[in-house]
């Protein structure tokens, strides 16, 4: 067995060969801070290096749009937990990017909340026409809160939506200044203290409602090292499996905590809401075999509509590439 299942002395998903690089001498990935998931464990063990058969450097980054940048400039190979926002946005403009696996699906760190004395819910959501919303617009926040209105039949137009990022929204609401509250992190959770979610994240994803980030790379990068990409996915995959089996908590947390610059209770309360998708989950209707493709357009569509970018494409398929999962599943 090769790099992390022989460092954790089990297979997960399978070995993975080491690349035999050729064109490569070292790979670039860019991954955030304070955002803990399972592939820093196997970046802390040196797993990916071990399973590449080179270095691979590790470059922190603050935003998605500055890692798109990156790309484009050749700085950066691979971007980890890239946001779809920032990618839609490079994708839309002409940067040709690719979607090579899902990273991680938050969909209950990113919602909408209605105060609690107005006691609404999923039963009675048509209340809300004539309501005053915050919604940060052009985010994948506002493309939630628009697939939720249309769930519940309730038109947009009825109500008073006021363009405010999420923690002016959260005071705003804590204030009751506004009726129901749109975004995600910390600012979802000190709203959610005054008020209820109409959907949890399981309801909204089963309805196609997806809050997520992917790993991407350029078309160019992944059409001339398929076999780089290939074994990186497979290690990142490997890792996701292991935390989702709840097996190795124990083992990864302190690793994970450590690479992400948090300690290990903040660490294991972000990431419990968390899901990581397998790689067969990732390849079905669910992910990026339809439901996460017709997202993409979604997205673009509601930034075309907010004037964030000129145009969107007729489809987002071509920004899909399966091929390190579909490698990987036929393992």
């Amino acid at each position: 067995m090769k790099g992390l299942y022989k460092k954790i002395g089990a297979t997960i998903v399978g070995a993975i060969a080491t690349v035999n690089v050729m064109a490569l001498d070292e790979l670039n990935v860019a991954y955030f801070e304070e955002w803990p998931m399972p592939f820093e464990y196997a970046k802390q063990i040196g797993a990916y290096d071990e399973a590449l058969g080179m270095t691979v450097n590790w470059s922190a980054f603050g935003t998605g749009t500055a890692m798109s940048a990156a790309m484009a400039s050749g700085d950066i190979d691979i971007s980890v937990s890239q946001g779809v926002p920032p990618f839609i946005v490079a994708a839309s403009t002409g940067q040709d990017l690719q979607i090579v696996d899902v990273a991680v699906s938050y969909a209950d760190n990113d919602n909408c909340v209605v105060a609690s004395a107005l006691e609404i819910d999923a039963s009675n959501a048509s209340e809300l026409a004539g309501l005053k919303v915050s919604v940060p617009i052009g985010t994948a926040a506002h493309y939630g809160y628009l697939k939720q209105m249309d769930h519940f039949g309730v038109d947009v137009a009825s109500m008073d939506v006021v363009d405010m990022a999420p923690p002016e929204g959260a005071a705003a609401f804590a204030q009751g200044s506004v009726d129901v509250f749109c975004g995600w992190g910390g600012s979802l959770r000190r709203a959610l203290e005054h008020g209820n979610v109409l959907l949890t994240g399981a309801e909204k994803t089963a309805l196609g409602i997806l809050v997520w980030d992917v790993t991407s790379t350029t078309a160019q990068f992944a059409n001339e090292n398929a076999e780089v990409l290939s074994t990186f996915l497979g290690v990142t995959a490997a890792s996701n499996a292991m935390w989702n089996s709840g097996g190795f908590t124990s083992l990864m947390l302190p690793h994970i905590a450590r690479d992400a610059g948090m300690d290990e209770a903040a660490t294991a309360d972000t990431m419990s809401t968390f899901v990581f998708p397998s790689v067969s989950n990732q390849l079905s209707s669910a992910w990026l075999g339809s439901s996460g493709v017709e997202f993409l357009k979604g997205v673009a569509d509601v930034f075309v509509n907010a004037g964030e970018i000129p145009s969107a494409r007729g489809s987002y398929a071509g920004a899909v590439n399966t091929d390190g999962l579909e490698a990987l599943a036929s393992q």
